[in-house]
Parts: structure tokens; C-alpha cells; sequence
């Protein structure tokens, strides 16, 4: 039988084993308790360590797009590794440096109007409208008053750089609309990941994005609009998942996040999906389980704070 790293704590024991009856038992193979919450936020975020500092600005982001949410009557729900940390840990994952909220595309297109004029100043809203270098097909909220910079690269000429939240539209369509429609951008990461000009790289990966905002992703909608009605009992619009051109495609079911309940989440009551917890089994299996804590690996490649 093999054990775990994260499931139990090992001891350095080569040398010390353990009788048991006529049987010598290294102590290392021993099972014992699995880390406490408290254990795990004391080894990877404790009070006033970067990661920890990092993850309660995105909390205060999180809480003013909550805030206007309420205000509009916008649905959104905590999702992904946010979801997995509210209900595994009421909080953060300890070692998870992102924050991730979804909902649906109409309630999406409308946050993006009124963010603009409602964020503070310490805020701002980063999208394809307010940021010409940006080229994801989903928004993020950033921090002025500090800088990071992923590990992949992909941020180097957007013009706002500070910690941030994401901010996914989902909508309802197959997972085969939704492979298709990443296809039509994947040639965009590409470009940029491997440029040895940005200049002229930049402007081959706009072209690419506003090609498929513009012609490629509503033509593919007005198709599934055709199409919807002749396709029962196994309707797409059954399924939900991230909006065209995103590269993530885990299906959601509405009847596992519709009507939106709260959670508790680092001492707040937040939006999650109805039933959390098969929402969570079906995209990511046993979530209640921890990873393997060894091979964990960081967004951010750089973070200074400005205040």
C-alpha cells in the first residue's frame, strides 16, 4: 500500500522503526492525522507572508464586485479552485495565489456596463474594451496598488498589471461549439507565447481575436439558435460552459448551480451554485481530497505591493 504525501505528515524515521507484535513497521509508513486547515494555512499562507497578503486584496476585490452585483442584481457564483477552497477550507485554498467567479453570459455583458462607473478608483475593470493589448474573451478585475507578473508571459504589454480576480461568462452550448470555437483562437497563444516581436506579434493576435468576436463566435451562436430546438432530448442548452473562445471547457448543469445559495468564504456569506458539491464532482472528481502538495505550482512570477 502506498501513501500519500498529503495525506499524512512523514517523519524522517530511515533508521527508527517501529515493533508491533512480531512485526517491524518503518514509522514513515504509518498512518497518521491529516493536516489541519489551520496546519495547511500555517505551512503556505500565513498572516503577513506574500501569498497571504496577495490573496486579502483579492478578497477586497471580490467583496467591491460583490457589492455592485447586489446593487445591479447580477448573478455570479464563486467557481473552480474558489469553490473547492470555500468548501474544503471556508476560504482560500492556503496555496492558491487566483480567485475565479462565473456567471452567465447576459449578466456578463452587463457587468461590463456598469463596472466602469462603479469601481473605485483603487480598481480597474481589464477587458478588450479598456486595455488594447488584452486578448482573453473573459475579464479581470485588477488592483492598483500593486504589480505582478505571471509565469506564462502572457501579460507583458497589458497596461494594468496589478493582483486581480477573474471574471468567466458562461453559456449554454455544446461542448463541441465550445472545442470549436477555442480552435479558432488557439493559433493566438501561439503567436504570442513563441514571439520574438511583440510589435508585430500584437498585431496579429488582435486580428485573430476580433475576427472571432466579431464574425466567427455570432455566426456560431446564430447556428446554435437553429439548432437548439431540433436537438431534444439532448439539448445544448442544457449544458453550460465557458463562453466562446475561452480554452476551458469542464461541462456545468444548470440545475446544479440554479437558485445560487451563499457559503462562507474568509468570514463572508458569497455566492455558490445550489448544489456545490456535485457541481465540484463532476468537473474535478474528488475535490474533497488534497493534491499532491509536492507538485504545486505558483501563477505568479513576480508581485510587488504599493502601499
Amino acid at each position: 500500500m502506498h501513501y500519500r504525501c498529503h495525506d499524512f505528515k512523514i517523519i524522517n524515521a530511515l533508521s527508527i522503526s517501529l515493533s508491533l507484535s512480531s512485526f517491524h513497521f518503518p514509522l514513515f509508513l504509518l498512518p497518521l492525522q491529516p493536516m489541519t486547515n489551520e496546519e495547511l494555512r500555517e505551512r503556505y499562507n500565513p498572516e503577513g507572508s506574500l501569498l497571504r497578503r496577495q490573496q486579502t486584496r483579492m478578497l477586497e476585490i471580490l467583496l467591491e464586485v460583490d457589492r455592485i452585483c447586489q446593487k445591479h442584481d447580477i448573478r455570479y457564483w464563486l467557481s473552480s479552485g474558489t469553490l473547492i477552497g470555500a468548501l474544503r477550507h471556508d476560504g482560500f485554498i492556503p496555496w492558491d495565489d487566483d480567485l475565479d467567479i462565473e456567471m452567465m453570459r447576459e449578466d456578463y455583458l452587463r457587468l461590463m456596463e456598469v463596472l466602469p462607473q462603479e469601481l473605485p478608483d483603487w480598481l480597474a475593470l481589464q477587458n478588450d474594451d479598456s486595455d488594447p493589448n488584452y486578448f482573453y474573451f473573459y475579464a479581470k478585475v485588477r488592483d492598483r496598488r500593486s504589480r505582478m507578473l505571471e509565469q506564462n508571459g502572457y501579460d507583458r504589454l497589458w497596461k494594468e498589471q496589478g493582483i486581480y480576480i477573474d471574471i468567466f461568462p458562461m453559456e449554454p452550448h455544446p461542448i463541441w461549439m465550445q472545442r470549436l470555437s477555442e480552435k479558432t483562437v488557439g493559433h493566438m497563444y501561439k503567436i504570442w507565447r513563441t514571439s520574438t516581436d511583440d510589435a508585430k506579434a500584437i498585431k496579429q493576435v488582435r486580428r485573430i481575436f476580433n475576427f472571432n468576436k466579431r464574425i466567427v463566435f455570432p455566426c456560431l451562436r446564430c447556428l446554435l439558435s437553429i439548432l437548439s430546438p431540433l436537438t431534444s432530448p439532448h439539448s445544448p442548452l442544457k449544458t453550460i460552459t465557458s463562453a466562446m473562445g475561452i480554452p476551458f471547457h469542464n461541462p456545468r448543469y444548470a440545475k446544479e448551480i440554479f437558485p445560487l445559495t451563499t457559503h462562507t468564504f474568509e468570514g463572508h456569506r458569497l455566492p455558490v451554485p445550489h448544489d456545490a458539491d456535485a457541481h465540484l464532482r463532476h468537473i474535478f472528481g474528488d475535490y474533497m481530497k488534497l493534491p499532491d502538495l509536492s507538485k504545486l505550482a505558483p501563477h505568479v512570477g513576480k508581485l510587488e505591493f504599493y502601499d
